[in-house]
């Protein structure tokens, strides 16, 4: 879209224009009626158009495509030209939205000038537009768990691809985060990222959010889909798709052109697709709520984002993350976080994972007192863990154990909780609680832990850094 698109019906006039601004240094396409000038348009949108008013042997006037240009492109700036012109044909084209009208013959100097400021329109106006697609969300994926290594690892090996991706992991674990990192080092990282919120999009209104919509009063108006078009379109929660929309969005998919409601004519995009969701879309499927082709279409390169539980290794270099972005974008207080408030932050549970985390600190920040460091007080539902003396105050349960059987039952839910923190790496929990690594293998084996890891489940054993 850098291109400077001339139509007039006189060659020997668009011609020598064109001429003029390729010795400028303009790229330039020429056009002789309406028919090559629409042609031209959808083949790729200019950068700036001259138009002639008066058009022979063509099915539309320059006030016709005019008013067509600014319905369906309205940020491509129009300089009008005219042999026979009169201020009722200037003030009626830039009603209609033209950027400037030159009379002919024109002087080149003037031409040059009104090119030249168009030109600095349209690239603002590219730059503009470039800015609201780059949503100020981060991409940076931020981590060094097994867990987190693994994903970074599936989603640095479909960048470069097409390919359409589902994202699958509880809610809160970041799948829009990895949705757009995956945007974000593709060769479509200049184009459009388009998130479409399925949950939240009223089922009757969907059709016209993702298509758009053509009405006598407001003209078109371009739905989500024309939006990402040369970009990524990411469905996020696509289970929550109603069933009429999800068998549309399929031939879409198949087909890569729809039309607007309202509309008859075909809109034809270059998408790629990115799901997610947090359902079981095979349980979906077999309750009749999701469809089964639609779910082939979609699920080409299926990806899993863990958990905040499956990566807990990773909470302090998270803690420390967000500490920063609130500071950096809310002048909340740079603060240090205390190595008790640490490891409290690592055995929480976190239902909401890195959303929840996330949340967590900014609460934290506004709350706390003051600039130094934060400490496990003012962690959220750590009130309740002691009394105003610091003394652990013990479940009702717990409390009706004899010494020996409650002692066994802290260990392990103490040793468990250390074995979780650490990614279930052994070497690392013995180091922490300070037993050598046989006696703690020795310990959760007279407690009845077969495996660490997962409270309980497989891996105690692993010992990777």
């Amino acid at each position: 879209m850098t291109s400077i698109l001339i139509t007039d019906d006189e060659k020997d006039i668009r011609e020598l224009i064109g001429d003029i601004l390729k010795d400028e240094g303009y790229a330039v396409r020429l056009a002789a009626n309406s028919d090559e000038c629409m042609a031209e348009i959808n083949a790729e949108p200019p950068a700036l158009m001259i138009l002639d008013i008066w058009l022979k042997d063509s099915r539309m006037d320059g006030i016709d495509i005019l008013k067509t240009v600014k319905r369906d492109n309205p940020d491509i700036p129009i300089v009008i030209i005219s042999g026979h012109g009169n201020i009722e044909i200037a003030v009626a084209a830039i009603k209609q939205g033209a950027y400037d009208f030159i009379e002919k013959p024109f002087n080149i100097d003037q031409l040059m000038v009104v090119v030249s400021r168009a030109m600095e329109t349209s690239r603002l106006r590219r730059e503009n537009a470039d800015l609201r697609r780059r949503d100020v969300t981060s991409t940076e994926m931020l981590g060094s768990s097994a867990a987190f290594k693994a994903l970074k690892s599936h989603l640095e090996k479909v960048t470069k691809s097409n390919g359409r991706v589902m994202l699958t992991g509880p809610a809160g674990s970041g799948k829009e985060m990895a949705a757009r990192f995956i945007h974000q080092n593709s060769n479509r990282a200049g184009a459009a990222f388009v998130s479409v919120s399925s949950a939240t999009i009223e089922p009757e209104r969907m059709e016209e959010v993702l298509f758009g919509r053509e009405t006598a009063e407001r003209g078109v108006e371009k739905g989500l889909l024309e939006q990402a078009h040369g970009g990524v379109v990411y469905f996020d929660e696509v289970a929550d798709m109603p069933l009429g929309t999800q068998s549309k969005i399929l031939r879409v998919l198949t087909e890569q052109q729809f039309t607007r409601v309202g509309g008859n004519d075909k809109v034809r995009v270059d998408l790629r697709v990115i799901s997610s969701t947090s359902k079981d879309l095979r349980r979906e499927i077999g309750t009749g709520r999701f469809r089964q082709e639609l779910f082939d279409r979609l699920n080409v390169v299926p990806i899993a984002v863990p958990s905040l539980e499956d990566r807990r290794e990773d909470i302090p270099e998270l803690t420390r993350h967000f500490i920063e972005m609130f500071h950096r974008t809310q002048g909340l207080p740079l603060r240090e976080v205390t190595g008790e408030a640490e490891a409290m932050l690592q055995t929480m549970q976190w239902p909401g994972n890195v959303r929840q985390l996330r949340n967590v600190i900014e609460r934290v920040l506004i709350l706390g007192d003051g600039a130094g460091p934060i400490e496990t007080r003012e962690l959220p539902g750590q009130e309740t863990a002691t009394d105003n003396g610091g003394r652990l105050v013990l479940g009702g349960a717990m409390a009706t154990l004899p010494l020996r059987e409650a002692r066994e039952v802290f260990e392990r839910e103490y040793l468990l909780t250390q074995i979780n923190r650490f990614g279930g790496n052994i070497s690392r929990t013995a180091g922490f609680v300070g037993m050598e690594r046989s006696a703690l293998h020795r310990k959760l084996k007279s407690l009845g832990v077969v495996g660490g890891h997962k409270n309980g489940g497989e891996g105690g054993d692993e010992d990777e850094e």
